[in-house]
């Protein structure tokens, strides 16, 4: 059984290709990723930057940013394809959907611990408390 996994892929054009290259390059890749059984859910070009570092006497890129959910052999394909490509400097392949859902199982757990905590009460609940139990302190200190 083959489960879809979310990945995200960013790779660096060579900034002598024009603009229209880059978009036309894009598309041929989103092809690729789509024929192979992958479903690209954002494509997001990051635009002309700098490099942190020299690539092949580059000093800056058009960087561009793919989402892609499927089952890993469109990644490979994408891969061996931008590997022979000689307008793509640099690529990086990340998979997301395991950060994911560790995130959203350590905000689920935050949020728990949040509420058993005693302190923790919302405004809400508070100003919902009845005045006798809200400021026993006062009474204490009045005495």
């Amino acid at each position: 059984m083959e489960t879809n996994r979310q990945y995200e892929v960013v790779f660096i054009v060579d900034p002598a290709v024009e603009e229209d290259e880059v978009t036309r390059l894009t598309d041929s890749l989103k092809q690729i990723a789509t024929d192979q059984g992958g479903v690209v859910t954002k494509t997001e070009s990051l635009g002309r930057r700098p490099l942190a570092y020299e690539i092949l006497h580059k000093t800056e890129g058009n960087f561009v940013l793919l989402e892609i959910e499927g089952s890993g052999r469109e990644i490979a394909e994408l891969e061996r394809r931008m590997r022979v490509n000689d307008r793509i400097i640099r690529y990086i392949t990340v998979r997301v959907d395991e950060d994911r859902r560790r995130a959203e199982k350590f905000r689920a757990k935050r949020a728990r611990k949040a509420e058993k905590k005693p302190g923790s009460q919302s405004a809400a609940n508070r100003a919902a408390a009845p005045a006798e139990f809200a400021a026993p302190e006062e009474a204490e200190d009045a005495a």
